[in-house]
């Protein structure tokens, strides 16, 4: 048995375009210039307060949490929908009885209605929201699971997960439709890269 762990947005959840405008609003909010999409993906990094020290070096976590929440929750914020044939790569995989987890950076408020719109409620074996720093909960869900470390992946979409999935002694798997460049993922020398969910797909054994 395969366990796969995900990321959600820019993985499960796309919503690019909504992440561009929603950061643009809190530049706005703290006196930064707004960025173009291509600055966006080479410049995007978790944990996320990296990112945005890099635009205003004084921004607490607090405070972009609080502007986040108001940029996300604004009715001009960009609709996100599910990423293209996920939600039937999650089925099959679920079906084979993997095991499957999310760790996400989101908000429980936009994770859990979203798991209903995309029809995946009760499909996930663990859920971990709102974590700035992935490589904890990771490790929480490889201990409590008991997962095999050669037959586990993290799905990803920054050099953060890359990250996270070395130190934990996971395979790295990273797709290019997310926060990050392809040229920005390459850098960080995931175990696999992607760009659309058929080669995502082609990884597992199914």
């Amino acid at each position: 048995m395969k366990n796969v762990i995900f990321d959600w947005s820019g993985v499960v959840k796309d919503c690019v375009l909504g992440q561009l405008w929603i950061v643009n609003r809190i530049f706005e909010k703290f006196g930064a210039t707004p960025i173009s999409l291509k600055e966006f993906k080479e410049n995007w990094e978790q944990p996320f307060i990296l990112f945005f020290n890099k635009y205003l070096p004084k921004l607490s976590i607090e405070e972009e949490q609080i502007a986040y929440k108001e940029a996300i929750f604004n009715k001009d914020c960009p609709k996100s929908y599910a990423s293209s044939g996920i939600v039937e790569l999650i089925k099959k995989l679920k079906s084979k009885g993997t095991f499957l987890a999310v760790v996400s950076s989101d908000f429980p408020e936009t994770i859990f209605p979203e798991l209903k719109e995309y029809g995946l409620e009760n499909i996930f074996d663990e859920i971990v929201t709102n974590t700035h720093n992935k490589f904890e909960a990771v490790q929480d869900i490889i201990k409590k699971n008991n997962l095999n470390l050669e037959d586990t992946f993290f799905i990803g979409d920054s050099n953060h997960e890359i990250e996270v999935a070395k130190k934990t002694g996971i395979k790295s798997v990273a797709v290019t439709w997310g926060f990050n460049s392809e040229q920005k993922l390459r850098a960080g020398n995931p175990d696999f890269i992607v760009e659309n969910t058929k080669e995502l797909e082609s990884i597992f054994v199914i």
